[in-house]
């Protein structure tokens, strides 16, 4: 029998409580009940898949990436270095990250397989290169990407 994601999750964070590990049991807990609120959400609750589950993590690795940002701007480098931490935590449960040569070669397929040109073909290049890099490239990123390569950057 194959262990889902959240199992997997679940495990970790009993793991993290024996070994008295504050930082990844906390951060685990967090997330844990960000994917309790995803199953119940909606007119019934229901079991994620290991994908959905992976969505959630991505998002909460991004509000740590964004909390760590505004507590840098804010002057509170502890509550900076702490969100840094809990993203790292969440980052070992996420595939791994495209770098931008990849990304670059993905919407450059995209660009010529959609026959687009110019800015306005922005969504349809979207639409093929999202499936594409689900999960493994922020939204941002691969919006720049798109950007710069339809304005013949």
């Amino acid at each position: 029998m194959t262990t889902t994601l959240k199992q997997r999750l679940h495990d970790d964070l009993t793991a993290a409580i024996k070994g008295r590990d504050e930082l990844i049991s906390s951060t685990l807990r967090l997330t844990l009940t960000a994917i309790t609120k995803e199953e119940v959400a909606g007119k019934e609750a229901r079991e994620l898949s290991d994908e959905e589950v992976l969505m959630v993590i991505a998002r909460e690795a991004k509000k740590r990436r964004e909390a760590a940002d505004a507590f840098e701007q804010g002057g509170r480098k502890e509550s900076a270095e702490r969100e840094l931490a809990e993203g790292e935590v969440l980052g070992a449960y996420l595939p791994k990250q495209l770098d931008d040569a990849e990304l670059a070669g993905i919407v450059a397929a995209a660009i010529t397989e959609s026959g687009a040109e110019g800015p306005r073909a922005m969504g349809a290049v979207m639409k093929i290169v999202n499936p594409k890099v689900a999960g493994l490239a922020e939204g941002g990123r691969v919006a720049a990407e798109v950007r710069r390569q339809l304005a013949g950057g």
